[in-house]
Parts: structure tokens; sequence; C-alpha cells
């Protein structure tokens, strides 16, 4: 379909145009709420979409693997207890890719009689665990700051501890990146939540690097309260984190695909006006019912062909739509 086949749906042709902030302010809004069209170039195979979000799991542990034993190296050279912890803390957040992981697997064993939909709602139960684990890095980050800043504490092996947070805050933000970058391609919310807390660890190996360079100008306080910041920056990443998986909970979608269905069904031969769109996602997964009304003077085989027709053009227009129910009636039926 082309934008001058179906003038009728041309405003929704190119429903993926937005106008996003240039700039430094378009830098930092990525960061803190990446955006995302749910599905923008996602890949068309449902399986294979959780064969790539299982690879971006495993390619993504093995680089925080990598970080984590770099971490160790420099925690075994400058003997630095705090930095012992602070790396199995890192190495501990990683593993929580691991239910995404197993969600991703699961998603893919087919539809029983109990669980007629199948199982991709397994993923979202993952980004609920994502979410919580983000909570968890923000409440311990902030006791640890405000635990510092009414306590401080000297920090030794002030070069080694500011490599060690730089080796974490580039392995963690490259995997963040990697994350975020996937989940939008195959249109999972939780893929993306676990690439968000990827970033929060990142934000605190940095408040590491910042800290560490602040004692080092002898400015003690500057450790606890890049902390607090840190902190802060945490809870926009969580904000943006509870946003996407609630919106999959509550069976959210965006509105420029319930635009673009309407258009495009709309404007099928056959079809006098669209009743009802409602979609919702399961998983990573796209599904749509619609109720139509069509031409009355058509036979029921005709207005069978046209709701089929009208389902196989509404498949490839919107971005990952792998099943659609349409229901057709008569134009005076009500």
């Amino acid at each position: 379909m082309t934008c001058n086949e179906k003038p009728t749906a041309a405003e929704h042709c190119d429903h993926h145009h937005h106008d996003h902030p240039a700039g430094l302010r378009g830098a930092i809004n990525e960061i803190f709420a990446p955006h995302s069209h749910d599905a923008a170039d996602s890949l068309d195979n449902a399986l294979e979409s959780s064969a790539a979000g299982i690879r971006a799991v495993k390619i993504s542990l093995v680089v925080l693997g990598i970080t984590a034993m770099a971490q160790i190296a420099i925690v075994s050279v400058s003997g630095s207890i705090a930095l012992a912890a602070d790396t199995i803390h890192n190495f501990s957040d990683a593993l929580t890719a691991v239910p995404l992981w197993i969600a991703f697997a699961v998603s893919t064993k087919a539809a029983t009689r109990r669980y007629t939909y199948g199982f991709g709602r397994v993923e979202d139960l993952a980004g609920l665990f994502v979410v919580a684990m983000i909570t968890l890095s923000a409440i311990i980050a902030g006791y640890e700051a405000l635990g510092r800043l009414v306590e401080p504490r000297p920090i030794d092996h002030l070069g080694w501890v500011a490599l060690a947070g730089l080796v974490g805050f580039i392995g963690n933000e490259w995997v963040a990146l990697y994350r975020i970058r996937f989940g939008r391609r195959i249109g999972s919310a939780a893929l993306v939540a676990d690439g968000l807390h990827a970033r929060t660890d990142g934000f605190t190996s940095l408040a590491v690097v910042i800290g560490a360079g602040g004692v080092a100008l002898g400015f003690p306080l500057a450790d606890p309260i890049i902390g607090l910041v840190i902190t802060v920056a945490i809870l926009a990443v969580l904000r943006t984190a509870v946003r996407d998986v609630f919106r999959r909970l509550m069976d959210g979608v965006d509105p420029e695909f319930v635009d673009t269905a309407e258009a495009t069904l709309a404007a099928w031969p056959g079809v006098r006006s669209v009743r009802s769109v409602r979609m919702r996602w399961i998983g990573h997964r796209l599904h749509a019912d619609a109720e139509l009304d069509v031409d009355p003077d058509l036979t029921l085989a005709e207005a069978h062909h046209v709701a089929h027709a009208a389902e196989h053009e509404l498949m490839h227009a919107v971005p990952k739509l792998t099943s659609a129910m349409i229901h057709a009636y008569p134009a005076h039926a009500h």
C-alpha cells in the first residue's frame, strides 16, 4: 500500500514520523525517557522476535560479565573492600536479566486450552520484576548517599575506585543502549525496562567516578551529594519504566496504531464505516479486534471477502500486528 493508492489514509502512511527535541535537550530526554513507538522497525515474525530478545539478553550478559571481571581485576589490585562490595552489587544486578531470558523462552510456547492467547504475558510479569529491581536500586542509592552525608566516610584508592567506576559506567551504558534498541525493535516493554535498569547501574558507577574526583579535589562531601543526584536520576528512569510496563499490563497501545488501523479499514472498498478498533499487546505481539459496517447489498461470501481482505491490509499497515479478528455487519444493522 502506498499513500497515493489510499489518499484517505495518507495522513497515517508515515505514522512513525514525529518531531523530537534536538541538541542537548533531545539527548538528555532520550536518556531518561527514551522515545518509543512500541514496535517501530520491528521484525516480522513473532518467534523470530522472541529469539532476537533471547539473543539480546545473552549478548548483554556477556558484556556485563566482562565488565564485572574487569572490575574484579581492579579490586584485586587496589584491595578496596568498598569497591569489592560495589562490584558484587553490579554483578548481582546483571543477573536480573535471567528472568527476562526465561520469559522470552516461555513466550514461544504454543497456546493451550487454558492459556488460549499463549504465554506472551509472562514477558510483562518479567517487566514488573525489572521495575522492582530499579526501585530497589533507587532505595539503596538514596540510603547510602544519606548515610554518607550524615556520617562521611573516607575513600581510599581514589584512582582505582574511579577507574572501576568508569569501567562499570561504560559497560552498563553500552548494555542499556543495546537492550533499549532491541526492545524497541521487537516491541518488548520488558526488554526496554531491563535496558533502563542497566542504565541505573551505569549512573551508580558514574557517581563513583565523579565522587572520587570531588574527594581528590578536597571536597569530601562530593561523594554523597553526587549520590543523591544519581538517586534522583534513577527515579526519573524508574518513572519511564513504570509507565511503559503499566501501559502493557493495562493493554495500552500507541494511539497512532489505532488511527492507522481505522484509516486503513475505512479506506477499503465495501467498508461503509468502522464501528470500533481495539488493540492489545500480548508480550511483544500485537493483537487487534475490529467491527466494520459493510455495504448491505453484499452477499455473505462477499462480506467475508471484504473482511478478510481488510484484515490482510491491516496486518501490513500496523507494525508488529501478528493477529486480527475482523467482524463485518450490514451497514443498516445495529
